[in-house]
């Protein structure tokens, strides 16, 4: 599943289509893709693991799910996978295996953009407070609550938790104001390396926890578990990477 960091790149990578007019729209996605044609994009925009493109009247919301994917100029996937193409002037994008809506609000009606850790609206303060809300939720999964840490996913949970050294079913409420403090600052800062990182195709070289096997600290084995409510597998250091209970 795409994170927020890898839809920032994607809304980077569509530019190029900004203020031109839908020339031919098709695929099987469950929404008026003929009365996309003739319509001008006005805006691309992106929430987290949600990206948008914004027409005068509607927004077409695509969500990756876990096998989602897109491409450039040339349909690379059997036509039962295709859920939209847009064609323009200057060239034409594939989206497959990904679910799209239609939206008629505005987004700005309905997205919190002070939670979206890539956004220049980005507010600590807020995630602060909604870590506070919740002090009896482990870390882990608090990390992956898009209300609050929108556009984190498995790979920034892990990666921050062991940068700041925190165990991953450490309890909200339990964690120091300076470590909590920590928490906030490095799921963006995170966020943003992981976007550079992947803009030069070098994410994996960079993991020190996800997927690794001794840590890099302690020269011990790291532990594979899947974690809080949401099960998701953590990647972790018993020895260096601090349990608040």
């Amino acid at each position: 599943m795409p994170e927020g960091p890898s839809i920032v790149l994607l809304k980077e990578l569509v530019r190029q289509f900004n203020n031109k007019k839908v020339l031919d729209a098709f695929g099987n996605a469950s929404i008026d893709a003929p009365g996309l044609i003739n319509k001008k994009v006005i805006d691309f925009k992106s929430w987290g693991k949600h990206f948008l493109i914004c027409f005068p009247h509607t927004t077409l919301r695509i969500h990756f799910l876990l096998f989602g994917s897109y491409s450039f100029n040339e349909q690379t996937k059997a036509d039962k996978s295709l859920r939209l193409c847009l064609r323009f002037k200057n060239g034409t994008v594939y989206f497959y295996t990904c679910a799209i809506k239609q939206l008629d609000e505005k987004p700005d009606d309905i997205y919190d953009w002070s939670s979206d850790v890539l956004n220049d609206k980005w507010k600590p303060a807020n995630a602060l407070k909604k870590l506070k809300a919740l002090p009896d939720e482990m870390v882990c999964d608090v990390l992956l609550d898009q209300e609050i840490f929108s556009g984190v996913g498995n790979i920034i949970k892990n990666e921050v938790l062991y940068r700041i050294k925190l165990h991953p079913k450490s309890i909200t409420g339990k964690l120091p104001a300076p470590v909590l403090k920590q928490l906030v600052k490095e799921a963006r800062n995170y966020s943003f390396d992981f976007l550079e990182w992947k803009k030069a195709n070098q994410l994996k070289k960079h993991w020190l926890a996800y997927h690794k096997k001794i840590c890099t600290r302690c020269n011990l084995p790291i532990i594979k578990e899947d974690t809080g409510k949401k099960h998701r597998s953590s990647f972790y250091c018993g020895n260096c990477q601090v349990l608040y209970k």
